[in-house]
């Protein structure tokens, strides 16, 4: 199994960055291509409305996902550094303290996402006819957020160790099962919008114990007793660095979820076809996790062995591949996006043409933008993996201020492009933070390093 994992310390940075990215690439296409099966299915076999409850989840349901990944990929950071120095009994304590608290933090969001759904709904403003499928939808999910914290955990703690191909079959099976168990439950069994929840539900558990299958067989992560006992010092580090990854992510739910109250003034054809439009987001987005999760891996082994000039080469390379990506992403779905969206809605003719025509403008505005969302997962990714995880954070607040300005000022004054807008503002003011904190930190550390290296000499001559 140690063939897997992947010291990103030697070796070419372009090489090592795309890949480990590439294998992450192709696993989001599948994740993707669950989401948008359980979009197509629902948006033709139950409707507008249903697939506009499927949008008015989208939020609420990012807010639990977005905080464990956010506390997951925080502790993995703390991993990825503790693999690149070489230093096993501490990495052993990270995983087992990790494993901690995140049951916890699983248990605590399973509470209040149950308890919080109907008043988030009410919030939001959705729509009267669209909040039974809302809720019915997110309460079978959240039911699954312990298998999803689980999920995440052993995704981050193998990626830490260089392994991206794990989580890649992990999330192939997991979608496969996904796709099958849509059409099963909600075409063949009519089991409506449950069986779409409930097709999620089974595929994550499914990948949950795929990545659990192959953990235990990597000697490097096989705990005692003694690798389980919290340690107030390395839990406070832990918590100062992937805090602020989750409130990040909280901060970009909230956002959404203002955008998306804005979303739900308009009209139901305009919600389905903004929700249309949101599920081709995640496939535009389909490679800036991959970049992302190769830079904090990248930038984390080689900052715990202590080669700065190594990270340097790996984010020049790797914003290049990340802006090609996009380009190239861009284009394709510029170029087949009406013949994609024209899956997600049924309906009338006109209907079917006016939410189609909502979801390609907002789609168009996108594409147009890309680079910006790719520069913005590089820099962001290689801050946190220096353990910088509050410059990110304040990254967040940009975001939330420039989405939810321009959702509720611009669409005063022009409509339904105002909303769209927000999007990109949102990568635009992020973009803003994190260039200028990314070179901020890239001089204190190397300094720190220097003058470590100096300390060294000076004690060993």
């Amino acid at each position: 199994m140690t063939a897997r994992l992947k010291d990103m310390t030697t070796g070419r940075p372009v090489s090592l960055i795309v890949t480990f990215a590439l294998p992450l690439m192709i696993g989001n296409v599948f994740q993707q291509l669950y989401s948008v099966a359980d979009s197509m299915v629902v948006g033709k076999s139950l409707g507008v409305s249903a697939l506009a409850g499927l949008g008015a989840s989208t939020w609420p349901n990012f807010i639990i996902l977005g905080i464990l990944q956010g506390l997951t990929q925080g502790f993995s950071i703390l991993i990825a550094q503790t693999f690149g120095a070489r230093d096993e009994r501490r990495l052993k304590t990270a995983v087992g303290n990790s494993v901690i608290l995140s049951s916890v933090s699983a248990l605590i969001l399973l509470l209040l996402g149950q308890l919080l759904l109907l008043p988030i709904l009410h919030l939001l403003r959705t729509p009267e006819e669209v909040i039974p499928y809302a809720l019915l939808y997110l309460r079978i999910c959240f039911i699954g957020i312990p298998v999803i914290a689980a999920y995440n955990l052993q995704a981050s703690i193998l990626r830490a160790l260089g392994d991206g191909q794990t989580p890649l079959r992990a999330m192939i099976t997991a979608s496969v099962i996904n796709v099958i168990l849509d059409l099963l439950f909600v075409i063949v069994l009519d089991f409506g919008i449950a069986g779409a929840a409930a097709a999620t539900l089974i595929a994550q558990f499914c990948s949950c114990l795929y990545c659990f299958y192959y953990i235990r067989k990597i000697d490097l992560l096989f705990l005692q007793k003694e690798h389980l006992h919290l340690q107030k010092q390395l839990v406070s580090s832990m918590l100062s660095t992937s805090a602020p990854m989750a409130l990040q992510n909280l901060l970009i739910a909230a956002g959404g979820m203002i955008v998306q109250s804005v979303v739900n003034r308009f009209s139901l054809l305009f919600i389905a076809g903004f929700t249309a439009g949101s599920k081709l987001h995640g496939v535009l987005e389909i490679a800036t996790s991959s970049f992302g999760f190769a830079m904090t891996t990248y930038v984390g082994q080689n900052l715990g062995a202590k080669k700065m000039d190594r990270i340097h080469r790996g984010v020049r390379s790797a914003l290049l591949a990340a802006v090609l990506t996009s380009l190239v992403i861009s284009t394709v779905m510029l170029l087949s996006g009406r013949w994609i969206l024209s899956g997600f809605v049924s309906g009338t003719e006109q209907e079917m043409a006016q939410t189609i025509d909502v979801a390609y403008r907002y789609l168009t505005i996108m594409c147009v933008c890309l680079p910006i969302l790719y520069a913005l997962y590089v820099f962001r990714s290689s801050l946190q993996g220096m353990g910088n995880t509050f410059l990110p954070m304040v990254s967040g607040i940009a975001e939330l201020i420039m989405r939810t300005s321009a959702a509720l000022i611009l669409s005063r004054y022009i409509g339904e492009t105002g909303v769209f807008l927000a999007e990109v503002l949102a990568w635009a003011g992020a973009d803003v933070v994190l260039i200028s904190s990314y070179l901020f930190t890239v001089r204190k550390v190397s300094a720190m390093l220097g003058q470590s290296t100096n300390r060294q000499k000076t004690v060993h001559p």
